[in-house]
């Protein structure tokens, strides 16, 4: 019994033994399994291999526009002042004239946005009126008998325009002028600037004075007293009676010449186009009007906008723009006007670009103005507000195989390419680059080297 014992113990001891040396063996084994060199620790942390980036080659249509920023307004702004006073000294129509020592003050205002139209009455000034007339020389003097001129012309065909003269376009103002200037004014509620005491007083004097020199011509031919003036002091004597007959009735017509009815210079503004819309008015009640007193623009409304030098390259006048504002509101316009072309704001209205007008700078990246004509009554109440502003300049014929422009590149040999992955493979591609647009461009391969679903290469 007791050898049985000592062998069975023995055997457990042996059995322990294996297994411990079994597990020994299988912890080198598991150890020796997650132990790498440097080298193999690297290589496993080293990126795959970059792979290039590709896009799918689409077919599809495309539209190149030039996209700018502007602001809506209205055209042809115009600064208005008075090219002198009022009425005339000593007026016969009650107004103050401008050596009166009398101060001329605004007494009725323009009304801003009001249509202004041939003949209406623009304000007051004294309680004279100011009144507008189309005509494109402005006016900048006091307008009268014996004057002439292209301002004259231009009352004369205004005034019958209005109906109220039926006579002959001369240039020079007469008598037939003068009474439709009356009619005119009557018409408006004023009287014309008529002759006033002092005017009245001289020619009186001058009429005077040629019949006192009258009188002496005929006292010298025939003094009625039986005095011989046959001699040489009777010549002497009638000769100079006649030189002082000649110099009155000299004055005398220089004077009639100017007397009469007259449009004093303060009291017509001629503009190029009328009728005209009042934008702005830049006095008030009271005010002596002796800088600008308002600011006239034209029923029309445009955009003004700058693009960049290089795609004002692509821009010319007559094609067509697409604005739109911020509310949502669009038009189609047209664009009339590119560079220098572009009117300059006289009236200091308007959109500031912030670079210069493109024309002369040198600079090809220069800001350009563009301006943009908008039919009649579009967008008028969105006036300076912002609008952004498209025009078409080129579009594919129909649908086209187009690539990121990233995808195009060129070759040594100076021809555009795309490069394009088949299979494990990037071959070159040799194409024709067409329309640009929207980060696409229009590709044209030989033959079928390219099609939809083909992948080009935009980056690695």
């Amino acid at each position: 019994m007791r050898r049985h014992k000592g062998e069975s113990s023995r055997r457990k001891r042996l059995g322990t033994i294996v297994v411990a040396v079994g597990l020994v063996g299988a912890g080198g084994w598991f150890a020796g399994s997650q132990m790498q060199s440097p080298a193999d620790a690297a290589a496993a942390h080293r990126p795959p291999k970059a792979e290039p980036v590709t896009v799918a080659v689409e077919r599809r249509s495309l539209t190149a526009s030039v996209v700018a920023q502007g602001s809506v307004e209205f055209a042809s702004p115009q600064s208005l002042s008075l090219a002198g006073p009022v009425g005339s000294p000593d007026s016969g129509s009650g107004g103050p004239g401008a050596d009166d020592g009398v101060v001329q003050r605004v007494t009725r205002l323009p009304v801003a946005g009001s249509e202004v139209k041939e003949g209406d009455v623009l304000m007051q000034v004294s309680g004279r009126p100011v009144l507008v007339l189309r005509g494109s020389v402005p006016m900048y003097r006091t307008l009268g008998p014996g004057t002439s001129g292209d301002d004259v012309k231009q009352l004369q065909q205004a005034l019958k325009r209005l109906g109220f003269s039926f006579g002959t376009v001369t240039g020079t103002f007469g008598q037939q002028d003068a009474v439709a200037v009356s009619r005119w004014y009557r018409s408006k509620g004023f009287r014309a600037e008529e002759p006033g005491i002092a005017d009245k007083q001289q020619l009186g004097t001058l009429e005077a004075a040629v019949t006192a020199a009258q009188q002496a011509v005929l006292a010298a031919t025939d003094p009625g007293d039986g005095t011989d003036t046959g001699g040489e002091a009777g010549k002497l004597q009638r000769k100079a009676a006649q030189q002082q007959l000649d110099a009155a009735n000299s004055a005398l017509s220089a004077f009639q010449a100017g007397y009469g009815t007259k449009v004093p210079a303060g009291e017509v503004i001629f503009l190029p186009d009328l009728p005209a819309r009042l934008d702005k008015v830049s006095v008030k009640l009271g005010d002596t009007p002796s800088g600008p007193v308002g600011t006239v623009t034209s029923s029309r409304v445009v955009v003004q906008a700058v693009v960049p030098g290089n795609d004002a390259k692509l821009l010319h006048k007559g094609m067509k723009a697409q604005v739109e504002t911020p509310d949502g509101k669009t038009a189609e316009g047209e664009l009339v006007a590119l560079g220098d072309d572009v009117p300059k704001n006289d009236a200091g209205a308007g959109t500031d670009s912030g670079g210069t007008s493109g024309g002369g700078s040198g600079d090809a990246s220069a800001p350009v103005p563009v301006q943009i004509s908008l039919p009649s009554g579009e967008l008028a109440k969105n006036a300076n507000e912002s609008a952004k502003v498209t025009i078409k300049v080129g579009a594919s014929d129909g649908e086209v195989l187009t690539v990121p422009v990233a995808a195009l590149h060129t070759s040594a040999d100076g021809k555009a390419r795309v490069q394009v992955r088949r299979g494990g493979e990037v071959v070159d591609v040799p194409v024709k680059a067409g329309l640009s647009a929207q980060g696409q461009v229009e590709v044209a391969p030989t033959g079928d080297a390219l099609k939809a679903g083909d992948y080009v290469v935009v980056g690695q």
